[in-house]
């Protein structure tokens, strides 16, 4: 049997392999590896295949294999980046992550957890200047955009974006919570910044999604009880583990949290969760992603931060068609902190005039949103 003529990788997700079942189907169905990517797959149970396979152009991110293995897949033109040793997160992965990946080890406390280790590493690469580390920082980045890509493709996802300080047990909360419900409803993707306060809120309401309204209610007051994650993290994502626990196969919603705020920790009731350590790609990854919209709910410096990232390019029309923005509280977002009458502003003249809206309770939302969407 000839071997297959190498390929050259043509920038599509069909020549990622990032499952040992996705490897096991390749082999089968092709017959070769050349040109394709395999990212953070343990192989040291495929070394007969690496053998006897061809792999040129092929790329080898992270895969554990046997020396054998790895000599033969050199020296047949493949690249190979090894796994790196001693890191509390993989920078190759294929997959976003999940909150029982995240929580894990939540038993022993947060701090034990992969999260909770993963932004301590970056709080000391960080300080140590090691361009190793920030080089293996932005490998990650880039791994999740391209997982979270995977994840969202076909999606119409809409943003909810608010503080993190809005409280468990409040009507903020419930309301807010309401809301993603209501998106999800409406067949929408909900996206959050991955966080406490609203933006777990609005994932909490697009988990109920496939339940009645009395598994909302009696999920908020599960919650009520540890109203933030201060003073205690373990303690706050018990609570929500103890609603997933009760209330199993919610539904879909997406976090997208970043470790350059990793004092805040990710919320557990988006099922996928994209964390990134660059708060910059993040910011801007999560905004451009919300095709459907953005919902602002009320928020501080991060929440106006974010309205702007998100209008700079509807004024431009650097990604084509303006989409919708919705600012709910009138008196927040004209009185407290007046976004909206700079945003109105801004919008003067151009095709974004008619792609904004501000709406005084968060029940007007979705309509608005439905609306601005034409």
């Amino acid at each position: 049997m000839h071997p297959t003529p190498a390929q050259p990788y043509d920038g599509s997700h069909d020549r990622e392999i990032e499952s040992l079942a996705r490897f096991d189907e390749v082999v089968a169905r092709r017959g070769t590896l050349a040109g394709f990517r395999v990212q953070a797959v343990d192989l040291t149970g495929r070394t007969d295949v690496l053998l006897s396979v061809e792999t040129a152009g092929a790329v080898f991110l992270g895969c554990p294999m046997t020396p054998e293995a790895a000599a033969r897949v050199r020296a047949s033109d493949a690249l190979v980046f090894p796994p790196v040793p001693g890191l509390p997160f993989d920078p190759y992965r294929g997959f976003v992550y999940s909150a029982e990946e995240l929580f894990a080890g939540l038993d022993r406390g947060y701090e034990a957890t992969p999260d909770a280790l993963a932004y301590a590493w970056f709080q000391q690469t960080k300080a140590d200047g090691d361009i190793f580390a920030s080089m293996l920082r932005s490998i990650h980045d880039d791994a999740i955009s391209d997982a979270l890509d995977e994840v969202l493709a076909g999606a119409r996802v809409v943003g909810v974006m608010g503080g993190h300080a809005m409280a468990r047990g409040s009507r903020e909360y419930a309301g807010a919570a309401r809301l993603g419900r209501v998106l999800a409803h409406n067949g929408l993707t909900v996206a959050t910044g991955g966080g406490p306060g609203a933006m777990e809120a609005a994932n909490l309401g697009a988990y109920t999604a496939p339940f009645g309204d009395d598994m909302l209610t009696a999920a908020l007051e599960l919650l009520a009880p540890v109203p933030s994650f201060r003073p205690s993290v373990t303690d706050w994502a018990r609570a929500a583990f103890e609603v997933r626990t009760r209330w199993p196969r919610g539904g879909t919603s997406i976090g997208i949290p970043t470790w350059f705020y990793g004092h805040e920790p990710p919320n557990a009731f988006a099922t996928h969760i994209a964390k990134y350590f660059a708060n910059a790609t993040r910011e801007d990854g999560l905004l451009a992603r919300c095709t459907a919209g953005v919902v602002f709910l009320p928020g501080a410096a991060g929440t106006v931060q974010e309205i702007f990232d998100n209008a700079t390019p509807n004024y431009y029309g650097s990604r084509g068609e303006a989409t919708p923005m919705v600012l709910v509280d009138r008196a927040h977002w004209t009185e407290r902190l007046p976004a909206w009458p700079l945003l109105q502003s801004l919008a003067r003249d151009r095709s974004m005039a008619s792609r904004i809206a501000l709406v005084d309770r968060i029940e007007e939302a979705p309509e608005a949103l439905k609306h601005l969407s034409g």
